[in-house]
């Protein structure tokens, strides 16, 4: 399995090359002093570390600190889609990175984020963003609580299983819930959640550090900038939700991200 990753990750690295990429410094292939198969990826060093450590960071990490706003919350998911739509419809053929989450959003020293781990990647060589060919045959495609819901009922690879992933790691980071923790949901899923305080309840849904952001945005005599991020919240918890529909049709198209994601950082940086 671990010989398959690895040449998979190679395959999928060898003739992409995008901003929001990792980008690939070396390659090592040798033998360890036990005999055994010694092979590494190396990549450019991320000092900001993963999306994953600044929405969970531990309780005893100093990290505990960091605090990501609203804005560079968009901007970093808005990097995310960037790549994922060049997988999809932009390189030399169509790319499903199969493990979209939060701790393979990797963030440079400018805080740009860049999308990494492709060990899980499916390439379609016959140019179709759908599963048909394929240069790697792995079994279950992402991790837990990502996972396109079609992946668990044996279906077969496809770009939309990225964007349902996509979608759960949009709700993650507005609301800095795990998929996978379910304690504070009363067994709901992240998506299920989310789905049944939408609008209404916005503010009771999102990162607990955001909701001290718009708490502080309220005690200004004039409350538009609350009520546009409040608005923006809902927006984004809106495409999560499209973006992680149980048919695979029904999800949004990279392009549509990009346009959304856009519009609401356009909307925030005009706040005051």
């Amino acid at each position: 399995m671990a010989l398959k990753s690895f040449t998979a990750e190679c395959e999928a690295l060898r003739n992409i090359r995008h901003r929001n990429l990792v980008k690939i410094i070396t390659v090592c292939s040798s033998i360890d002093t036990s005999g055994n198969d010694f092979r590494a990826i190396v990549y450019e060093f991320m000092p900001n570390g993963t999306l994953e450590g600044w929405l969970h960071a531990d309780k005893d990490d100093q990290a505990e600190q960091r605090h990501l706003d609203l804005l560079e919350r968009v901007t970093i998911l808005l990097d995310v889609a960037y790549a994922l739509d060049y997988l999809h419809n932009q390189g030399p053929a169509p790319i499903a990175h199969c493990d979209v989450k939060s701790s393979n959003v990797l963030l440079d020293v400018d805080m740009v984020a860049h999308v990494g781990d492709f060990g899980l990647a499916r390439i379609f060589i016959d140019g179709s963003s759908y599963p048909q060919q394929s240069t790697s045959s792995m079994g279950f495609r992402g991790t837990i609580g990502y996972a396109a819901s079609e992946y668990g009922a044996g279906n077969m690879v496809s770009t939309n299983g990225d964007i349902f992933s996509y979608g759960i790691l949009v709700l993650e980071t507005v609301t800095g819930k795990r998929p996978t923790d379910s304690g504070s949901r009363q067994g709901l899923s992240l998506r299920e959640y989310v789905e049944l305080s939408l609008d209404d309840r916005t503010s009771e849904v999102i990162d607990l550090r955001l909701s001290l952001d718009l708490e502080n945005a309220l005690q200004t005599t004039d409350d538009s900038p609350y009520r546009k991020k409040i608005d923006c919240s809902a927006s984004l918890l809106r495409l999560g939700i499209s973006c992680s529909q149980e048919i695979p049709s029904s999800r949004m198209s990279t392009g549509d991200i990009i346009k959304e994601l856009h519009s609401i950082k356009v909307s925030l940086l005009s706040i005051p």
